[in-house]
């Protein structure tokens, strides 16, 4: 298999055999981007002298025989709201086409002291407001799965969905609002995990939603997740909503399926723009799980539980609109017109209408978590359809986050991976779980992936000159 397609775990076993050098792993990536980037636009800036010396810096550490971590080594691409000291960091936006962080996120502090080399930054949509990934003002990175037609990538982690499935990189990172790590997760054929809000830290990152934001990654299979993941976690005095998560270790042994309790709604309570081949494939990764043990429980979700996309819209809105609303109204400022508009869909709430959402939350959560207490999982489709071509995009559709947000609503966690290709697009699966039950879903996903092959598909891109 080329270096191009193995995950974190066959590569850090060449590496500690000396059968390939930290460096030789990354002047191999950094030429792939060089000569696919142009076409596929999914990086704002390569980080190509620094990635080269950490390799370097990898590599002597390996010789010197120093204990060294299950990640070290290993390239990693960033989502270009994770702050670098020094580095230039956009947001996804034109308007801060020149902020310089001043500071290095939480989450890019943990990767580099697990030896990880990042690569460069990525594209994403304005400010992560944007369940498709498309982006007027900076580009819309180009799925790569079609290099015919231009089809969404995502959204918001537009860039992360395409570097990885491009083979850029081994593992990306993206932020997850209302589905941003699943959707584009979903519409490239990757494995991205939702985790369960206070379970990374924040510090460092730009914001869109403070109460539903969370950092995820997204790669080949689950097990790499679960090693980012490792490395992530924990507490963050500059990050309080992280202290009170319990402490466990994720990339290690899974959990058996055998017995697990998974709901499964019935096909008549999804949206009436669900893809019936998506339909297809959720319900045969059903009969996956089903062949390994687990008991399939038909179920009806809460009738208000698809109603929860708008709610957590209204939360994002407001607290986006709190975030930049110096600038939004401001019509000389380089911002998107659909993510203007989702902003200032806020100045028409209610006064006091924020809060009461936030109480309605908080109800919400306790109704579900009594309807959920019978089960391990739920099951659903990450995204109602295949990745579609980028000029028939409606920006004021619900269709990208519409089966996403309610698991940020709610407080929940969540794993999306591919379970195969309708019309030669991958479609997904979303296995929900409850609060900081990551183990559970990750477990749930490796199973899924010790008994199919759905993972190990990539796209074609022989069109580049590349394998």
């Amino acid at each position: 298999m080329s270096l191009s397609w193995m995950g974190l775990t066959e590569l850090a076993g060449l590496l500690k055999a000396g059968k390939l050098s930290s460096l030789e792993l990354t002047q191999h990536l950094l030429q792939r981007i060089n000569q696919a980037d142009s076409t596929l636009h999914a990086m704002t800036e390569v980080y190509a002298d620094q990635a080269v010396a950490l390799a370097r810096a990898a590599d002597q550490a390996r010789s010197a025989g120093l204990p060294l971590g299950a990640l070290h080594g290993l390239p990693v691409v960033l989502k270009d709201l994770l702050d670098i000291d020094g580095q230039i960091c956009t947001l996804g936006s034109k308007h801060y086409l020149t902020r310089r962080a001043t500071q290095t996120s939480a989450t890019v502090e943990r990767l580099l002291q697990a030896g990880m080399i990042p690569l460069g930054k990525l594209h994403m949509t304005e400010f992560a407001f944007g369940g498709w990934g498309t982006n007027p003002l900076m580009g819309t990175p180009r799925n790569p799965w079609d290099l015919k037609t231009h089809r969404v990538p995502g959204g918001s982690s537009s860039g992360t969905g395409v570097a990885v499935a491009a083979g850029y990189a081994p593992i990306g990172i993206g932020s997850d609002t209302g589905g941003s790590v699943r959707i584009p997760s979903a519409f490239n054929g990757l494995t991205g995990l939702k985790v369960t809000f206070g379970r990374i830290s924040l510090h460092g990152t730009g914001l869109l939603s403070w109460t539903l934001d969370s950092i995820g990654p997204m790669g080949r299979n689950v097990r790499d997740c679960a090693l980012v993941l490792d490395a992530l976690v924990g507490p963050d005095s500059r990050d309080p909503t992280t202290l009170e998560q319990p402490l466990e270790i994720f990339a290690r042994e899974p959990r058996s399926v055998k017995g697990m309790q998974l709901a499964l709604p019935a096909a008549d309570q999804l949206p009436a723009f669900m893809d019936p081949g998506v339909i297809a494939a959720w319900q045969a990764a059903a009969r996956v799980f089903e062949s390994l043990g687990a008991t399939i429980v038909p179920v009806r979700l809460p009738d208000w539980y698809f109603n929860l996309s708008l709610n957590a819209g209204r939360i994002i809105a407001s607290e986006a609109y709190s975030l930049h609303r110096a600038y939004v109204n401001d019509v000389t400022a380089q911002l998107g017109p659909a993510v203007r508009h989702r902003m200032q869909f806020a100045e028409s709430f209610a006064p006091g209408a924020y809060a009461e959402e936030l109480r309605t939350m908080r109800e919400l959560r306790r109704q579900f978590v009594e309807w959920f207490e019978p089960y391990d999982a739920l099951l659903l489709p990450s995204a109602a359809i295949p990745a579609m071509p980028v000029a028939e995009v409606d920006e004021a559709s619900p269709i990208p986050g519409y089966l996403t947000r309610p698991a940020n609503y709610l407080g929940l966690c969540g794993l999306s991976q591919p379970t195969g290709l309708v019309r030669g697009l991958p479609v997904s699966l979303q296995i929900v779980g409850k609060p900081f039950a990551e183990r559970t879903v990750l477990s749930l996903g490796q199973a899924f992936e010790s008994a199919t092959e759905f993972h190990r598909q990539h796209p074609d891109l022989s069109a580049l000159g590349l394998d």
